[in-house]
């Protein structure tokens, strides 16, 4: 069994490596290979996050309303010691 954080690493990684493909398919989409390779790290992704899910609950949290705002922005924080 995998741990969490080696799954975690195989989902980031087919995750790269599906972006890298959507964007090298925004200038090759006649690339028949590459948008087959395509489809398969995506149903692998989709795989990988369902089973990460199920074990360990989502990865992003979805944002509800506005309560983030509320939150001090970066630039509003103080320096400890002032």
């Amino acid at each position: 069994m995998k741990t969490r954080k080696q799954r975690l690493l195989r989902l980031s990684a087919v995750q790269f490596a599906a972006w890298e493909l959507h964007m090298y398919l925004d200038t090759h989409p006649n690339d028949a290979q590459a948008a087959l390779r395509y489809r398969e790290l995506e149903a692998e992704y989709q795989q990988l996050l369902a089973e990460f899910e199920n074990d360990y609950g989502p990865v992003i949290m979805p944002a509800t309303g506005n309560a983030w705002l509320d939150d001090p922005w970066p630039w509003e924080n103080e320096k400890e010691g002032k």
